[in-house]
């Protein structure tokens, strides 16, 4: 591979190449676009759907009882209907579908779905996963052909966590860390060069019929400056990129840039074992001092939505627009005045000896986050506090998630429960606890009536303003590169969780068909 350029000489190489109007052949240069290669920033730790891949339900490998349309909704995949509750909201009933076969030659059952979920709940097996389905208490067969869940409480949300993969009861005998990853999805796994790429092979047997892309390479590169060179140079047929290294690709020939709007919630938490982010009238007044609008018009290119709440405007019929914090930085000045905070002579302000001071991590190689955590610095900044960056690997910041803030990502379009409930709720990495909002969570998840859960969320929304427990910035849109020799393209509304193996243009890839 090429040296790596600078970013600014790199958009520059990549604006020249859109002038010359040129073509280039698929990446591995098949006629009949029956494969194609993808890049994505990140490789996945494991296959197991029990220790979290595919987790938002598109997975490749595996199907879940349901699967998401693209306007949010559900369909049955190896169910044949939909589920259906119990008039107490206690129990959820599913019906299976019929002639399905795993990757490996075996019937499809009722038994693989109990084994699955009754592994997922077996404290001994450790699934991470168990966490998510916090009030499922147990699932049994019915009959041949139908399965029950248990439930502690109603849960409006849980059909949409039945989008988990499901595995061959068989391969449940051994530990979660040692499952042979078969499902019966549309493709199978054929090669795994870990910290390299991903090769997967169409399944002939899938009961929706095998794929028209028979081959799908997924090559890891974390670097977003790396990935856009390299798909410049013509190695790639696909690949998310920041908005300013993806425009200039929207000037050649062959290639599209497609937006997809998102639940993809970019926020700075606030620990509140920290001093200086534990104190309310910080949390206040940061949400205040932010400009919100300036960070998605300048920093994201107007690719994204300003967003107070974990509540954005992709889920309209929940999301309330009247749920905002003003750009006051005269109201966070005084804020901070009023709790004691005085500015010293460097225009940091501090209170008892303690300096209004924090450190604000951010995933290294992440130039989305990295731009936003820079911006909520300068704004900080700007009232008094001071913020210091820290761009580190995902392992050294999952340690300090209680102690330092993080530029945090999150959020699925599917149910404001799966997007709010765990980084707000008493319980949270962060530590943040707060009664109201509580309260106004476990409504909305118990209530199974559209209107009432809605009136709930909209409660939970104004008790947060009243005492944020983050600075949410803004909900931002994901940019893709594709090569346009395909047909299929279908726009969605991303979960935080995108990319060639999951969310993003590649959702329905196994409906595809070269042009």
């Amino acid at each position: 591979m090429r040296p790596l350029l600078p970013p600014l000489v790199l958009v520059a190489v990549l604006a020249a190449a859109g002038c010359t109007g040129g073509t280039t052949p698929n990446a591995e240069g098949t006629a009949d676009g029956s494969s194609i290669v993808l890049a994505d920033a990140a490789e996945p730790a494991t296959l197991n759907p029990l220790l979290g891949y595919g987790r938002e339900g598109v997975s490749k490998i595996y199907d879940g009882l349901v699967e998401h349309r693209a306007d949010r909704s559900l369909r049955p995949q190896l169910a044949a209907d939909l589920p259906k509750p119990s008039a107490d909201g206690l129990s959820w009933t599913v019906r299976l579908r019929d002639g399905v076969k795993f990757t490996d030659g075996s019937s499809f059952g009722p038994e693989d779905v109990v084994a699955t979920y009754r592994a997922l709940l077996d404290p001994a097996a450790g699934s991470t996963e168990r966490p998510l389905f916090g009030s499922l208490t147990g699932v049994e067969q019915l009959d041949v052909h139908t399965v029950r869940f248990a439930l502690a409480k109603p849960w409006a949300a849980f059909p949409h966590l039945l989008a988990l993969g499901v595995l061959p009861s068989e391969a449940l005998a051994v530990p979660l860390k040692d499952v042979k990853p078969v499902g019966t999805g549309p493709y199978k796994l054929a090669e795994w060069r870990k910290g390299d790429r991903m090769v997967l092979e169409s399944n002939p047997a899938h009961f929706a019929g095998e794929p028209a892309i028979r081959k799908l390479t997924v090559v890891f590169v974390p670097d977003d400056n790396t990935r856009a060179q390299r798909m410049q140079a013509g190695e790639f047929d696909g690949a998310e990129l920041p908005p300013r290294l993806a425009e200039p690709f929207g000037g050649t020939s062959g290639m599209r840039v497609v937006t997809h709007r998102s639940t993809d919630l970019r926020a700075v938490t606030l620990p509140t074992a920290d001093p200086v982010t534990g104190d309310p009238a910080v949390r206040m007044a940061l949400n205040h001092a932010v400009n919100r609008k300036s960070v998605v018009d300048n920093l994201l290119g107007g690719k994204g939505t300003p967003a107070a709440t974990p509540i954005p405007d992709t889920m309209p019929e929940f999301h309330d627009p009247a749920a905002i914090f003003a750009y006051d930085k005269a109201l966070a000045d005084l804020l901070l005045d009023q709790a004691g905070w005085t500015r010293g002579e460097d225009g940091v302000r501090a209170r008892n000896g303690v300096p209004a001071r924090f450190t604000l991590m951010y995933p290294i190689g992440d130039v989305v986050r990295a731009d936003l955590a820079t911006a909520f610095v300068a704004d900080a900044r700007a009232v008094g506090v001071d913020v210091q960056l820290a761009g580190l690997s995902w392992e050294a910041i999952s340690p300090r998630l209680g102690r330092d803030a993080l530029l945090h990502g999150g959020g699925t379009p599917f149910d404001p429960d799966l997007t709010a409930h765990q980084p707000l709720h008493t319980g949270n990495p962060w530590g943040y606890t707060n009664s109201q909002v509580d309260a106004a969570l476990d409504t909305g998840r118990t209530l199974l009536d559209p209107a009432q859960r809605t009136a709930a969320y909209r409660q939970f929304q104004h008790a947060y303003l009243a005492a944020p427990g983050m600075v949410v910035l803004a909900a931002v849109q994901h940019v893709y590169v594709l090569r346009d020799n395909w047909t299929g393209y279908q726009d969605v509304v991303d979960p935080h969780t995108h990319g060639a193996l999951s969310w993003g243009p590649w959702w329905n890839l196994e409906k595809w068909k070269a042009r």
